[in-house]
């Protein structure tokens, strides 16, 4: 009969811990692990119920394994009852995030990346240099050939720059997404590292996706790459 009363609870002990373990589906899986949990409680009572009344007066129910399967047991509620918190923990910071992300639409922002939308002539990156450097800058388009290359004088710090759709040979390119690439020396002949962040504004925002994106230029993004933000009409 102990083990009988043992088995009921090992599934349960697992089933939880296995819950415990995946952020994914935690809701879901917290309450088929409740209503499993429910339903072997009362196995559980019924069968302790049958054995306390069934047992032999000359060898009675031992005491330490009858306390050891109560506490095993209010373990396993207790874990029930930490799963059932942290999914809702996590509902709680996923509408967090959702609340944020919607906050963004409309605004310019400006985030981590090195491709930007021509449009009517004009495509702008920006970029910073940890030193004053000579550099070169490439332009290519979304088959990956180049379609612009200049040589430029770099100061250290954040600075812009703009393009105007033209290539070398004076070719005008059609609007769509343009990726730049800058390779820098300073006067030691030493690589130069060069980071790039594009601006654009902020036109949906996906909820479905965890964390949400935002749609900026026709590119998705996490708001953890943002790093400026305007709100429109400033």
């Amino acid at each position: 009969m102990a083990d009988t009363l043992a088995s009921i609870l090992n599934p349960v002990a697992s089933a939880t811990g296995t819950a415990a373990s995946k952020t994914a589906g935690v809701t879901t899986r917290t309450t088929n692990d409740a209503a499993t949990m429910a339903k072997n409680f009362d196995s559980f009572l019924t069968l302790l119920t049958t054995q306390l009344k069934n047992q032999n007066p000359l060898e009675p129910l031992d005491t330490n394994q009858f306390t050891q399967q109560l506490v095993q047991f209010t373990q396993v509620e207790q874990q029930m009852k930490m799963n059932t918190q942290l999914a809702s923990l996590i509902s709680i910071e996923q509408m967090a995030q959702s609340t944020a992300a919607m906050a963004y639409l409309g605004s310019t922002a400006t985030v981590d990346g090195s491709t930007a939308k021509l449009e009517n002539g004009k495509a702008g990156w920006t970029f910073s240099s940890d030193k004053p450097s000579s550099a070169t800058i490439n332009i290519k388009d979304s088959t990956g050939a180049l379609v612009y290359s200049g040589n430029y004088t770099v100061n250290a710090g954040q600075q812009n720059f703009q393009w105007d759709g033209r290539g070398n040979n004076g070719t005008k390119y059609p609007d769509g997404n343009y990726a730049l690439a800058i390779s820098a020396k300073d006067t030691t002949g030493q690589s130069v590292a060069i980071s790039t962040m594009v601006s654009g504004t902020v036109d949906s925002v996906d909820l479905n996706t965890s964390p949400p994106t935002l749609s900026i230029g026709g590119q998705n993004f996490t708001m953890d790459k943002i790093k400026k933000v305007v709100r429109p009409g400033l």
